[in-house]
């Protein structure tokens, strides 16, 4: 059985990767961290990311449209990753000393 389908990029993310290159030639020696913050300003700055902003809607279209086909199929979107994130344990109820308790008692009686 195929594999549930990927999410799609945010436009951001499909600017940076056709902006990486320039990016990296135009600071040559520039660390990976520092291209993605690079990158963060430039996308801040940019005026019309109308271009970007379409390419992310239709690949999240694309994406719908191979999710529901996934599922039509037999695919369960717990299946292959949906299930990942794990239940939080429940906080035990924090238990009290016994010194602690017979002081309320004292507490309660002097009203």
């Amino acid at each position: 059985m195929a594999d549930k389908p990927k999410r799609p990029l945010s436009a951001y993310m499909l600017w940076l990767n056709s902006a990486r290159d320039s990016i990296k030639r135009e600071n040559p020696g520039i660390k990976v961290t520092e291209v993605a913050k690079k990158g963060g300003e430039l996308w801040r700055a940019m005026k019309d990311k109308s271009e970007w902003e379409a390419k992310a809607a239709k690949a999240k279209d694309d994406y719908d449209r191979a999710v529901k086909e996934f599922e039509a199929n037999g695919g369960s979107s717990a299946a292959n990753g949906g299930g990942k994130k794990r239940a939080k344990p429940a906080k035990k109820a924090s238990k009290k000393s016994k010194k602690d308790e017979s002081d309320e008692d004292d507490d309660d009686e002097s009203e």
